[in-house]
Formats: C-alpha cells, structure tokens, sequence
C-alpha cells in the first residue's frame, strides 16, 4: 500500500502505488495464465489494497481506479472461464470475501457477483441487493464512492429491466430501480460528505475537487432514465419523489444544483410535462445559494424545444396548466430567496417569457402576466443600476419584438411599458433603439394615433431628455445615429385616411417639441415631408374637401407646418428652417395658397436676413430663393414684384463680387418664364444682364488694383452665356449686336490666353453656337445672324 509519509508529495504517492499496483497486476496475470485461482485471488486482493491510500487527490485516485477496473475485467472473464471448467460460482461467491481487507473484499465480490449474475443460478435482484448492501462497509467518501462506482458500471447491462435476460417476475423492474435509488442515494451522501473532510481553509480546493466527481453520482440518474420499465407512472410515483427527498435533504448546494439540472437533462421532456407540479415544489426548498435561475431557465428552454419540434403535444401544456405552474414557481422561489439578486429574478421572469412565447405564441395574455410578475418582484427598487441585470432586462424587452416581428403586438401588452420604466436613461435608449430596429427591419406600419402615441411612449428615451440626469454625456456620433433612426421612423408611421394621419403627425409634434431643442434638426425634416405627402393626397377642389366637419385640410396643415417650423431657428438650426420654408412655400403654391406661399416665402427672407451671415451660406440661400420663386406661379403681380425686388436687392449685397455678379444674372430668370406670358419682361432681364457685366467690370478692376494683374474673363464667358440662353429664347430685347459685343469685349481681353480654364470655357461656347448654327430651323437661323 502507499505510505502515509508526511513529507511525500502526491506525484510521488502515485508513482509508488502505480509500481505496486503494476506488479501485482503482474503477478495476478501469470496466475490467471497458469488457471491458478488461489494465487489469482491473493495478487488481486493486494493490487486493490493501493485503493486505500486517503493521500491521493480525486483526480490522481481516478488514474489508478482506471488501472484496477481494466485489470478486474481480466479478472472476470477469467473468473467466468472457471465456472466453465466446473468451479461452483456459489463458491466462487463466498471465497473472494476471504480477502483480508474490506476494499478489496468488496471489489472482489462485485467482479464475482457480476459472474455470479451472468450464469443465472441465481435472480439478479438478489444478488445486486447483496451488493448494494455490502457496500455500505465503505464509508469512507472517496473510496466508497469510486467502489459504488464500480458496481453501478458492472451492473449497467445486468439489471432485471424489461425486456432484459436477466428479467424475473413482474416485481423484478421494481427491484432493478431500487437497486439503482439506494445506489445513488449512498453515492450521493458520500459525495456529500466530501465537503467535510480536511480543514476549512481548503474548501474551495475540495469545491473544485467535488465538482470534478459529480458524474459518478449522476451516471445513476442516466441509468435509471434508460430503463425500459420506467415508464411516466413509474416515474411520477417512484423514481422522482425518492430523488428529490435526497436532493432535497442533502442540503449541500453543489449537489442540489447538480441533480437538479441532471434530472431536467437525463428525463424525457414528456415526463417533465406531467410532473411539472412535482418537480417545481422541489426548487423553494432548495438551498439559498443554489443557482435556481439556471436550473429553472433550463427547464423551460426543454420545454419550450419540446413544444417547438412536436406541435401535437401543445395541448397538454395547456391541459396541465404548464405556464401557471411555472409562474406560481417562479413567484416560490424568489419568496423563498428574500436575498435573490435582481439578476436571477429578470433572467427567471426573461425564460418564462420565452417559454411562454414559444409555447403559447396566441395568449398575451400570458405574456402580459410575465411581465407584470416581473413588475411586483421589480416595486420599491426604483431604476436598475447592475449592468447585467439592465441587459436581461432588455433581453425579456427583446423577446416579444423577435418573436412576433411586429411591434404592434407589443404594444398590445399593457405591462411593457412600465417594464421599460426600470431602464435608466441609457438603456432606454438602447431598447428604443432595439424597438425601432424591429419596425424598420420588418416594415411595420404603425396606422394609428392611438399606437403611436404608445410607441413614443416607449421609445421615448431617444427622444425625449427632459428626465437625462444632469453630467450625461451621449457620444456625438451615438447621438446623431440614434435620432437619425428615429427619423426614419417617422416615415413607418402612416395611415390611408386623412384625418388619422393628421391625428398622427400631430402627436408627432407635440412629441418632438417637448424632446429638447437639440434632437428638432432630426426630427422636424422627415415631420415636414410626412405634413407635406399628406397635403399632396387631399382632394383639389375647395378648401376644405371633407365637408363642413372634416377636422383637416390643406390650410389646417400649413398652419401645422408654420408651427413646427417655427421652433428650428431656437435649435438652432435657421438654415434648414430656411429651406423647409421654401419647400412648404412649393407645395403651396401647387395648392394655389397664395397668401399661405407669401408667407412662407416671408419667414425664408426673414431668416436670410436675421440668422443667414455667412458668405458661402448666403450664396446657397440666394440660390435657393431664385430657384422657388422662379416655379411659382401662385403670385399676383404686385406680391411676385416685392419678392423678386428683394432677391435681387439681396444680390447685390453680397460680400464678394464674382458672388455679386453670379447672383445678379441668376435674377434675370425671375422676369423671363417661358411658360408664363405674364412674367416675361424683356426690358428687366436686360436690366440684369448689364448690372451683372458692369459688376464683373468692377471686379476685374478691384483684381488688377489689388494684385497688379488682369483678372479672370470667366465671369464674362458666364454673362456671354445667359446672353445666348435668352437670344435663343427670342427675347426681343437681347439682340444680335449685343451678344457679338459680348464675344468681341471677351476676345479683346489679354487675360483670356494666360489663363487655359477660362480659354477652354470660352472654346465650348464657340462650338455650341456653331453646333447651334448646324441644327438648322428658327433656332439655327437665329445663330446665323451672329458673326464671330
């Protein structure tokens, strides 16, 4: 046997017993060769005897069981061949507990029991009794449990199950289970004891070491779930009362969660199904400390794969009351668990809920009970701070979002949004964030008022920051992606009627208004563009189209846009107030609102003049406004001359004079309309023509002061070309002798040859009044009569 020598380490105890163990191995199978029984028994006994060292490790003992149950099955096949030549297997029987020591004794008497089974002199149930009863002389846990080990392996195929050669009278399934229950229950209260062996600074080395054991114990469960004569009554009478009774009284938290688990994995989920009751009035008398959370979310995750790949079986779940048993279960637990972390609890209330969604996908009703219980076990705590319990939180938020693809059924239950209350403000975020998603991927169409103002309601971490703590800083590129998405949200909001979809974008408004001034430059556009397909849908006769009561029409959403448009100067945001301005001012004038698109055109100019100072942003504006006003054929004369007076007058004021010059001739479109014979003015688009060349005169002239060289002819060729646009036109008042002085005063300038864009620009205009020429018709005989 190794030595208990206190200086040893245990590689060397290994050592020493391996070598021990390697030569009686040796000796036992010279005399196995040589059919001498006697010798065979002595070298074995003393090989088994290295098994009772207490100086080894679980892992290092595991190594030398290995190496004693690959030499007992040498020893049984011999031990079998003896029978065969005559030697009485009773005998046999009685003459290996003639070994001195009680742990080889028994290893003996388990091989010889085997033996003594497999000849059927004898009922199994009788001998494996025997067995099981003898083992009780080892009590030491290691050692027992490693002996109780070997006799569940040997035992496996042998046992009086149905079906099996080895099966006896009707009771012998009966016996074949209790074998198996005693032999886990002892099993078991060993591997429990471990934790008491050895002083309490190694208890987390003998945790460790434990944990590494506990398939020796749970390799009985397996068993006993492979027996054909454990049928579900069997099952719910016998096998599963008289497990739970040991993990129950145990009370040793490793083993409780190990079983536990084990049942749920081993057993069929039908049996799970009809024993639910059983099963789950087990779990508040477990240990405190006991991960009952991943116990239970195990079990419904088989429930619910159960339920997915055998859809016959949903009515059962519904016959035995599967959701209000869990749920009651649940309710146990954390009642039993005052010191439960918020964690275990969401994640608990997070696998209900997909249980629930998988299994009875048609009941909210369920849904909705789940979150309210998570509701009563969440009171009194105010706002999740643990970041692993926020983010089960918006995993249980998520699962009705995947599960159904449609937010309209989420916001059917009643309870999500005072779940969504417990988020702090970033995770609000992050869910509404999610929330959208789902809208966006699915292409979810929210068609009322009523819906929307639930889905704000939910989503209103983006876009609200009145209840942010004060210090919150949100990245500037979060920030912009998150209301950028609700933008888009915008446009999956969206009714066929009329009058719902006002009720729509009014609540959108009142929304976006209250949301802080930062978020309106996201917000407002995409609430314009809805206001504004809107108005596009309304019937064009009379103002309003639905009759005395209709509650919208197109002045009514005008005066909605003027509101909201109002508020993005204060953002501020003047340059896309500026231009949404002039967008609302088109759709009037398609509307033939004229005092609605002057009004419009009014607020623009206002902001141009007030918000509107940056050179560049100017020039862009100025653009802009020529561009409106040159569609609008809303205007009378007078209203058209005040607004056109003052683009041109803001023309003139801008800082830079090629600016100047640009915005100038820009102006002479203003007075010419092809398609209008009212705003075609000959005399003013000359007007312009001349204003803008004598403003390129002076910049050419402020160049060659201030630099000493002759500037760019470029404005020239661009006046040159607004000449030949409105001669081809056959505006009256632009003649050929004022686009051949064009062409002369340009070729006259020394600058053109020094500067190759300006020459190559000037080439292009020569060629397509050339090309001009060769199109023949009016257009062809007017560019005839230019000489070049």
């Amino acid at each position: 046997m190794i030595a208990d020598g206190a200086g040893e380490d245990e590689e060397k105890w290994l050592a020493a017993g391996a070598a021990a163990f390697k030569q009686n191995a040796f000796y036992m199978q010279r005399a196995i060769d040589s059919n001498n029984l006697k010798d065979a028994l002595k070298y074995s006994a003393q090989m088994l005897s290295e098994l009772r060292t207490s100086k080894l490790s679980p892992h290092k003992y595991y190594d030398l069981y290995m190496r004693a149950f690959d030499e007992l099955r040498k020893l049984e096949i011999f031990f079998m061949e003896e029978t065969r030549r005559g030697c009485s297997v009773i005998e046999l029987y009685e003459l290996v507990q003639h070994a001195g020591n009680i742990l080889p004794r028994l290893y003996l008497l388990c091989t010889a029991g085997s033996v003594y089974i497999k000849t059927k002199e004898a009922p199994a149930k009788e001998i494996l009794k025997d067995l099981v009863e003898m083992c009780r002389g080892i009590q030491h846990p290691l050692r027992g449990l490693f002996l109780r080990s070997y006799l569940a392996q040997i035992s496996r195929d042998k046992l009086p199950d149905i079906g099996s050669e080895y099966e006896g009278d009707a009771d012998t399934v009966t016996d074949a289970v209790e074998f198996v229950l005693l032999n886990f229950t002892e099993m078991n209260k060993l591997w429990v004891r471990m934790q008491h062996q050895g002083p309490a600074r190694d208890k987390e080395k003998r945790e460790k070491e434990r944990s590494e054991l506990r398939d020796l114990v749970g390799k009985n469960l397996h068993v006993l779930s492979q027996l054909e004569g454990v049928d579900l009554d069997m099952y719910r009478d016998t096998v599963l009362p008289r497990v739970l009774e040991q993990i129950v009284n145990c009370r040793d938290e490793i083993a409780q969660y190990y079983l536990m688990d084990c049942i749920i994995q081993v057993f069929p989920d039908e049996y799970h199904l009809q024993t639910l009751d059983v099963l789950l009035g087990a779990c508040p008398q477990l240990q405190p400390s006991v991960d009952i959370m991943t116990v239970l979310s195990r079990l419904m995750e088989r429930l619910s794969s159960y339920a997915a790949l055998n859809t016959e079986v949903l009515p059962y779940f519904l016959q035995v009351e599967a959701f209000s048993k869990l749920n009651n279960a649940i309710g146990k637990v954390i009642e039993a668990q005052e010191d439960m972390p918020i964690l275990s609890a969401v994640t608990l209330y997070s696998s209900l809920l997909k249980f629930t969604l998988h299994v009875h996908p048609d009941r909210l009703d369920y849904a909705d009970q789940v979150l309210g219980s998570c509701i009563k076990q969440l009171s009194g705590k105010g706002k999740i701070h643990d970041t692993r319990a926020t983010k089960e939180l918006v995993t249980l938020l998520s699962a009705p979002l995947e599960k159904y693809n449609d937010v309209v059924i989420a916001l059917k239950l009643t309870n999500y949004p005072l779940v969504l209350d417990y988020l702090d403000s970033e995770n609000k975020r992050v869910m509404a964030t999610v929330i959208i998603r789902s809208i966006m991927k699915n292409k979810t169409i929210i068609a009322t008022a009523e819906k929307v103002e639930a889905l704000l309601e939910l989503i209103k971490g983006l876009i609200n920051d009145l209840d942010e703590p004060q210090g919150l800083e949100v990245d500037e590129d979060d920030f912009e992606e998150e209301q950028n998405s609700v933008a888009r949200l915008i446009h999956m909001l969206y009714s066929d009627d009329p009058e719902e979809m006002f009720k729509i974008i009014s609540v959108l408004k009142n929304h976006f208004l209250t949301g802080g001034p930062k978020r309106l430059k996201f917000t407002i556009p995409p609430l314009v563009v809805s206001a504004l397909k809107l108005i596009r849908r309304l019937p064009e006769e009379g103002d309003n189209p639905f009759g005395k009561e209709a509650s919208v029409s197109a002045t009514k959403i005008f005066q909605f846009l003027n509101q909201i448009i109002e508020a993005l100067p204060s953002a501020p945001s003047p340059d896309l107030a500026f231009r949404l301005y002039l967008q609302c001012a088109e759709a009037a004038n398609k509307c033939d609102e004229e005092p609605i698109a002057y009004e419009f055109f009014t607020q623009a100019y206002i902001l141009y003049e007030e918000e509107i100072s940056d050179s560049k942003a100017q020039v862009t504006a100025l653009q802009l406004i020529i561009g409106t006003l040159q569609r609008m054929h809303v205007f009378g004369v007078e209203n058209r001359d005040t607004l056109t007076h003052k683009a041109t007058g803001y023309s003139a004021k801008l800082l830079k004079k090629p600016d100047q010059c640009r915005a100038v001739y820009a102006c002479s479109h203003l007075f010419w309309l092809q398609d209008q014979e009212t705003i075609q003015d000959g005399e003013r688009v000359l007007r312009c023509l001349k204003r803008a060349l004598k403003i390129a005169n002076s910049a050419q002239q402020m160049t060659s002061a201030a630099r000493g060289s002759t500037g760019s002819v470029t404005l020239f060729i661009e006046i040159l070309n607004k000449y030949l646009y409105f001669y081809e036109k056959g505006i009256p008042q632009v003649t050929v002798e004022s686009v051949e002085s064009m062409i002369q005063l340009i070729k006259n300038e020394e600058s053109l040859t020094s500067d190759p864009s300006a020459e190559s620009f000037f080439a292009s205009t020569l060629r397509f009044m050339e090309f001009q020429k060769q199109k023949g018709g009016v257009v062809g005989d007017r560019y005839e009569q230019i000489k070049v």
